[in-house]
């Protein structure tokens, strides 16, 4: 188990075979650091190095794939875009010191980091570099403008709008951080559903609407 420093973690992510530890691990690092009192975004960004990409948008992505209190999806959504943005346009990651500096205290980082990394360490079982082609550049610029979009639905106010899109972004992070190709096939095809659900919805409402202001008018 990985314990010290963001750059103690980031280090030891390089070690041996050269090859990146995965997210659940430097999850589980992070949470049994007993030197911290408090794991901030800042933290998870730095000890996941050149990999940040994939792990905030996954970090901010996952908690929308469960029922959420309404407004949840609107914070979280926010950093999305944010990244996402940067993703598209070939920038490095950053963020805003409102955004790094959110934190929970160390033992409710633990707590949740129990019952999500068996989760995604399932996940992760299944990723492997492949099809790396879809995952470099210049194909990553498509999957941020992909998921630039996504972002954006996700925060918006619509019925089913933020499920669909959230899990899509989370296929697409899991590309990112293992190099695998197969999961941008999948996140694309979850995106195109999303896309078409969503559309729906939308559709529905404002023809719901536009027969509730006919019929207010008659």
């Amino acid at each position: 188990m990985q314990t010290g420093s963001a750059e103690d973690i980031r280090e030891q992510n390089r070690r041996d075979d050269g090859t990146n530890h995965r997210l659940s691990e430097t999850l589980e690092a992070l949470a049994t650091d007993e030197s911290r009192e408090r794991i901030s975004v800042r933290d998870i960004f730095e000890a996941m190095g050149d990999r940040a990409f994939g792990a905030l948008m996954l970090v901010f992505a996952l908690p929308n794939i469960i029922p959420t209190p309404p407004g949840t999806s609107a914070v979280l959504g926010a950093p999305l875009v944010f990244l996402t943005a940067q993703l598209a346009l070939g920038l490095k990651p950053w963020l805003p010191g409102l955004i790094a500096d959110r934190s929970m205290s160390r033992l409710d980082f633990a707590a949740l980091t129990e019952r999500i990394a068996p989760w995604l360490a399932k996940a992760e079982r299944l990723l492997k570099p492949r099809l790396t082609g879809l995952v470099g550049h210049p194909a990553e610029y498509v999957v941020g403008a992909i998921c630039l979009i996504l972002a954006v639905i996700l925060t918006l106010p619509i019925p089913l709008g933020n499920m669909l899109p959230a899990l899509s972004i989370c296929l697409f992070s899991l590309a990112i951080l293992e190099r695998d190709g197969l999961f941008t096939i999948l996140g694309t095809l979850m995106a195109a559903v999303s896309v078409v659900v969503v559309g729906g919805v939308v559709y529905a409402l404002v023809k719901t609407l536009i027969f509730l202001v006919s019929s207010a008018l008659m």
